[in-house]
């Protein structure tokens, strides 16, 4: 395991000191202090590696951020060039790709987007230039171009392990009919087989109201599951029906008799122990609502959403019990700090997956260069968001820690992050 995050040093009034140590047969650290002018460009010679991001347009805000996270964890003495490149430029990502590749860089970071990634990745693997992409499409990983983004298979392999760990057995899903949904019901039938459960039952919904409550009666068996209402005893008396009826031989005594104490009807468990949901904002408020309503509760049914969430947590009380995976947030301390050091605001997440993919770049090319056998080592790599792993195929595999919502709202960790990476594949 390779260690890709920088401590801050306030007392470096300038170099830095990128070093990449190896314990005998396990781990190995990668660390660095802050120091230098982001991005200065200290290495002499043809650029390095190339960065493709959008610069302008409606994500040059974004591509902006992701540039100064990889200028930060290329800024000690020695490091490679960055060679930056706007995709939203004329000619795309494409054309960004086969300028840098003409510059002689080793090895490509970016673009942002699965369109982007797409279009780059037949120059680079031609080539023979490994790609490390920011996206989170999965479907674009290959041998060669490796996925850097959280994906949603990412997410729910380690729900489902995390679930199977706990006793849950049958799974379920209740999905946006979207790419989202799509992913994640994919990612879920995939961690089933893989783990030798039965096939999940999923049901697609669209936003409307009437097709999420009857996706959910449908998926709950809720009609099934209902007790019988109960028998209305037989009048023993006269009435308005029968007004001939005979009395009861008491009845002289018109006090009336209490009733018998209700009995709470008890609702058996849906056909399913385990719910993926991928939803958010108002579509989720019905969700929960008909979940309310079709007896689908936190005691019967281990409930598990995306790592979207996180944002929003606070807000999510009436789930309490269901989980998410995502990054440990205490991961990324260090970055943050020197990232707001430097350019006096805090990151945003997606910045991340830049600073790493800089941080590896420039030690593999300090190193030997960027080869497969290098960027696939077994142990992986520590990253600003914990463990992470680049396998032949593009898959990474990330160390996620499952987050539990709270009654109250928010979320606490009640499984950690793994810290052996070779333990279970994703």
């Amino acid at each position: 395991m390779s260690r890709l995050r920088k401590g801050v040093s306030t007392g470096l009034a300038a170099g830095t000191f990128l070093t990449l140590a190896a314990c005998s047969g396990g781990n190995s650290s990668l660390t660095s202090g802050v120091g230098g002018i982001p991005g200065s460009g200290q290495a002499s010679g043809a650029h390095d590696v190339g960065l493709i991001l959008p610069l302008t347009g409606r994500y040059g805000a974004i591509g902006a951020r992701m540039r100064d996270a990889a200028k930060l964890a290329l800024s000690s003495q020695g490091s490679p060039v960055l060679d930056v490149h706007d995709s939203n430029a004329a000619g795309g990502a494409a054309q960004a790709a086969h300028d840098a590749l003409t510059r002689g860089d080793a090895m490509l970071l970016g673009p942002l987007t699965a369109t982007g990634t797409a279009a780059l990745a037949p120059l680079a693997v031609e080539a023979g230039k490994p790609v490390l992409a920011f996206t989170s499409d999965s479907t674009q990983a290959r041998p060669g171009v490796w996925v850097m983004g959280l994906t949603p298979e990412q997410q729910v392999r380690r729900m489902v392990d995390a679930a199977r760990a706990t006793g849950r057995k049958n799974f379920a899903a209740f999905l946006p009919d979207n790419a989202l949904g799509h992913a994640m019901a994919e990612g879920l039938q995939r961690a089933c087989r893989d783990d030798g459960l039965k096939d999940p039952q999923i049901v697609f919904h669209s936003m409307d109201v009437q097709t999420i409550d009857d996706g959910l009666k449908s998926l709950s068996d809720i009609a099934n599951r209902q007790p019988p209402a109960p028998e209305t005893p037989a009048p023993t008396g006269p009435s308005a029906v029968d007004p001939t009826a005979d009395s009861p031989a008491d009845s002289t005594t018109l006090t009336p008799q209490p009733a018998a104490p209700a009995v709470a009807a008890v609702v058996p468990p849906p056909p399913f122990d385990a719910l993926l949901l991928a939803d958010t904002g108002v579509e989720l408020g019905r969700i929960i609502t008909a979940l309310h309503a079709d007896q689908v509760t936190s005691d019967q049914v281990q409930i598990m959403g995306p790592a979207l969430w996180k944002a929003f947590d606070g807000k999510l009380s009436a789930l309490h019990g269901a989980w998410y995976a995502a990054p440990d947030a205490k991961d990324r301390n260090g970055y943050v700090a020197q990232y707001k050091a430097v350019y006096h605001q805090a990151p945003s997440p997606v910045t991340d997956f830049a600073y790493d993919a800089a941080a590896l770049a420039g030690n593999l090319m300090k190193q030997g260069g960027p080869t497969v056998q290098a960027l696939t080592r077994p142990d992986g790599y520590m990253g600003v968001d914990g463990l992470f792993r680049l396998r032949a195929d593009g898959h990474v595999t990330r160390a996620l820690a499952i987050f539990q919502i709270q009654r109250g709202g928010g979320a606490r960790i009640v499984v950690p992050a793994s810290r052996d990476i070779a333990v279970r594949p994703s």
